[in-house]
């Protein structure tokens, strides 16, 4: 194979991502392992190349052995693949320069997951572990002339079954998934990607390969595999300090000075050391010139995201042996819980540079079922729509992968704030010797490789798992409770909370999500309620009672999950689904759904506000039920986060004082229905132009008690705002309002939710002609003395199937798309402005009415920016009697409008 070789010093390759260069009289070599290897399975029937990083589907589908994995039914179909075992072969040549070196280290950053390694024919050592990285000592092995490496993978499967086999004396579950899902079993038993072997969003691909990069590292002293920088504040003497992490592997004893410098700061502090041969972690502190003035690192929608530069050189005998620099962001985090006026419990929410912040965003899974699929233009991608949709925080999710250091990079960049599970979902642990030792050694590299990223605020150590303990998920019997409970506290307070700690003194550690948090561990870490809304964060999901009645969401501290399906566009499900698959009741639709019941699940709420598609052409009704489907969850996720979202300043009946609304999810691993707001490949489902919306700094929401209308005030600002409520009734069948409301102006405290308005209904509507609720809707804005602040919103004052004086749509779309991007007649500030031919004033209040025309530029723009571009604008003559009041009362997004205007699932994609 080609091999790349380095020359570099010793402190040449680091984990830490905010390196940006290194030099060293002192050299070491690297030689990249990457590129194309050869792959077998078990019998030798199959032999093939394969690149490195990746993993056997993916080499598969290269090569033309698998068709795309996603199409169809092939995640059954191609269940062999995970069943066999798999070997990766490479050879290259020892080179005169690594020969010399005293020290020659094969590493593998990410093995998956189950491999035997031999060189020359000798074995070199085993993993057992997707999430850790593995180096072993080669240089007796290696030999002049042509060297031959392998790595044998065994079925996770059956290593699974294996292992749970040899787990006699009690169960440890769950065994298998629902068999909705059409997975496997035992993944418990194997540290790997827990929703690889399927979920209920997700298909079962068991994956096996060389997920992440491979090298030879040879040196002659020492080599510094790690860098991380910490920085803390001390209160008492109003001052920074950046604790500076050093992982060194030494040959022999190595001594000097080393020097910390922050130039920028005027900061510098210089230490006499010396590292012991082997691995080993030495830790420095700088102190922050005080005459200094820190920027801080802020979230998004609070202030900027600057960094420093530190630098750390190392000198032997006063000549400088390495130097190497990394960026250093500013800031404190604190978790704050403490008792709450008026209300039993504890507060649980966070404190960003001694600012309360209110948590606006999603949960993050897998972006793909093939790691090294993920490229970085994916990853800027979703990211930078989390942004568009003004949110500031997503919690990586515990059942996938720890992402990959571009991941955290863009999260520092961006300010979003993320909520870190370790990889433990939604299941039982067993709790041996062995499955200890490799969590841990998983849990050190984990935390040393991201505590320098200002982005993560929180570690948590688990996925539902105290909640699944709790209420009993597993139908334990009474008398073994206690022994599960005993080794729910061994793994994850005793190890993995300890580790934590030991690693990391800058952020709190949570057991699980949810959790009672503090109110969990003086119950012994197993709450008897971790649903509690008096404390912790809330997972809550309810999918028949109606969305729209706010009174079915508990007034929780923070919730960290809650949410609603819906279906991909017809575009997305098109490359991998056939002409007979395209009917909600088709095999095709069945199998692609994972959650129980939930294709009937997504009707039956739709159909309490909408009429459900009854064209007679079955290709249309298809893709009008994808799109109510769409309807649906938007509205429903609208309602809640704004629920949540006024509920930050009050407390009814001892609940409120809500911090965080996360909903499940921001993004798909395949293309099928799931919670999440952007389809895979990234396309914005209705929901996330929703997001835009209930999300923005300031917001009105309106909503119904005892039949009077009360509209709020949210401001997630530091400064404080003097508003008045301006609310329009509309008649379904005229283009100007019925009538104007204005409230008072009233002070609006910055980061608060106030009430500024308040009318029971039937005295608003009698002031406003013959409207009644079955003819008449509302928008409504916020406005201080010079304009607009926030956007326009809307209240529906009954069900729209209900409402009188709806008509079907007549409206022409004209585009093209151009030079990779939508262009057409009409261009303003370099994005798409199309040209919209409206029959009747009634379309034209329609559009008006579903989106608010002053932000329809700007989501435009957010729309065209790093979309997949597929096709140019159709044109839809009529559109069902369904799909007219979805228009009609419901798409808040007018691009959205226009998509299911024109009939096509690509003219914003």
């Amino acid at each position: 194979m080609l091999l790349h070789v380095r020359l570099s010093g010793w402190a040449c390759w680091c984990l830490f991502s905010g390196v940006f260069s290194v030099f060293s009289l002192q050299q070491r070599l690297t030689v990249s392992l990457n590129g194309k290897w050869r792959l077998s399975n078990s019998n030798g029937s199959l032999l093939l190349p394969a690149q490195v990083p990746g993993c056997v589907h993916s080499a598969l589908q290269q090569q033309g052995y698998i068709t795309d994995p996603y199409f169809r039914f092939n995640d059954v179909s191609y269940r062999w693949i995970a069943l066999d075992n798999w070997t990766y072969t490479t050879t290259f040549t020892l080179s005169a320069e690594l020969s010399v070196k005293q020290k020659v280290l094969l590493v593998f950053d990410g093995v998956d997951t189950v491999g035997s390694i031999s060189l020359n024919g000798i074995a070199v050592g085993k993993t057992y572990n997707m999430f850790c990285r593995y180096d072993f000592s080669v240089k007796d092995l290696l030999k002049d002339g042509e060297n031959v490496l392998q790595v044998g993978l065994l079925s996770p499967i059956l290593y699974a079954s294996e292992q749970r086999k040899a787990h006699t004396s009690y169960v440890v579950p769950p065994e298998c998934p629902p068999d909705v899902q059409k997975g496997e079993c035992h993944v418990n038993f194997i540290r790997k990607e827990q929703s690889s072997f399927s979920w209920d969003w997700g298909p079962s691909f068991p994956t096996m390969g060389l997920w992440k990069g491979v090298r030879l590292e040879a040196f002659d002293i020492l080599q510094l595999i790690q860098v991380s920088s910490v920085p803390l504040y001390n209160d008492a003497f109003s001052q920074w300090r950046v604790q500076v992490e050093l992982l060194i592997d030494a040959v022999q004893t190595a001594r000097g000075q080393l020097t910390l410098s922050i130039p920028e700061l005027d900061s510098e502090q210089t230490f006499q050391t010396h590292f012991n041969p082997g691995k080993t972690k030495s830790n420095f502190t700088i102190l922050i010139n005080t005459a200094s003035q820190v920027k801080l690192w802020w979230p998004n929608g609070h202030g900027e995201q600057p960094f420093y530069r530190l630098t750390i050189r190392g000198f032997q005998d006063e000549f400088l042996i390495f130097s190497t620099e990394s960026k250093v962001y500013f800031r404190t985090v604190e978790l704050i819980q403490e008792p709450v006026v008026g209300s039993p419990g504890l507060s649980f929410y966070f404190r960003i540079n001694g600012k309360p912040i209110f948590l606006k965003g999603s949960n993050w899974i897998p972006v793909h079922s093939f790691q090294d699929q993920v490229t970085p233009d994916v990853l800027k991608n979703l990211l930078q729509s989390a942004v568009d949709a003004n949110m500031n925080a997503l919690r990586v999710w515990g059942g996938g992968v720890y992402e990959q250091d571009l991941f955290y990079e863009i999260c520092d960049e961006l300010g979003i704030m993320v909520w870190q599970d370790f990889m433990f979902a939604c299941a039982m642990y067993p709790t041996e010797t062995d499955f200890i030792q490799t969590v841990r050694e998983e849990v050190v590299q984990q935390v040393q490789r991201l505590k320098s990223h200002p982005s993560i605020i929180i570690w948590s150590g688990n996925n539902e798992n105290e909640a699944a303990l709790a209420t009993d998920w597993f139908d334990i019997p009474a008398s073994q409770r206690p022994k599960y409970i005993r080794d729910y506290v061994m793994l994850y307070v005793d190890n993995i909370k300890k580790v934590v700690q030991e690693e990391d003194p800058s952020r709190l550690f949570l057991v699980s999500s949810p959790t009672n948090g503090a109110e969990s561990e003086q119950e012994g870490w197993v709450a008897e309620n971790p649903y509690d809304p008096h404390y912790g964060d809330v997972h809550f999901y309810s999918y028949i009672l109606d969305c729209w009645d706010w009174r079915t969401f508990p007034r929780t501290r923070f919730a960290s999950e809650y949410g609603f399906q819906s279906w991909p566009s017809f575009s997305t499900l098109q490359p991998v689904s056939i002409k007979e698959d395209w009917s909600y009741g088709s095999n095709f639709t069945s199998h692609r759904q994972h959650h129980e019941d939930g294709n009937q699940q997504m009707i039956l709420q739709a159909a309490l506000h909408f009429h459900l598609p009854n064209a007679t052409d079955p290709l249309k009704r298809f893709t009008d039920t994808l799109y109510i489907t769409q309807v649906m969850q938007a509205q429903c996720v609208k309602t809640q986060t704004e629920f949540y979202r006024r509920s930050r300043s009050e407390i009814i009946e001892g609940e409120g004082h809500t911090m965080g609304a996360l909903y499940w999810q921001l993004n798909d691993i395949w293309q099928a229905p799931s919670w999440s707001s952007i389809e895979f490949g990234g396309k914005w489902k209705m929901l996330h132009y929703f997001a835009q919306s209930f999300f923005a700094a300031v917001l009105p929401v309106a909503f119904e008690e005892d039949d009077t209308l009360f509209i709020y005030a949210i401001s997630d600002l530091s400064r404080d705002l003097k508003l008045r409520a301006v609310v329009n009734v509309f008649s379904w069948t005229e283009l100007d309002p019925v009538c104007t409301l204005n409230s008072s102006m009233l002070l609006v405290p910055g980061g608060s939710a106030v009430a500024v308005f308040k009318q029971p209904v039937a005295t608003l509507l009698a002031g406003c002609g013959n409207c009644t609720r079955l003819t008449c809707l509302l928008t409504f804005q916020l406005e201080d003395d010079s304009s607009q602040q926030g956007p326009t919103n809307h209240h529906f004052l009954c069900s729209p199937k209900d409402a009188q004086g709806l008509r079907r749509p007549n409206i022409t779309v004209f585009g093209a798309a151009t030079g990779g991007s939508w262009a057409d007649p009409a261009l303003v500030g370099g994005c798409v402005l199309p040209v919209l031919s409206f029959n009747t004033k009634e379309e034209e209040l329609a559009m008006r009415v579903a989106s608010g025309e002053e932000h329809s530029v700007r989501q435009q723009r957010t729309s065209l920016r790093g979309s997949v571009k597929t096709s140019a604008f159709e044109e839809q003559e009529d559109m069902s009697e369904s799909s007219t009041s979805t228009w009609r009362c419901c798409l808040i997004s007018w691009q959205t409008s226009l998509r299911r205007a024109a009939q096509t699932d690509v003219l914003f994609i």
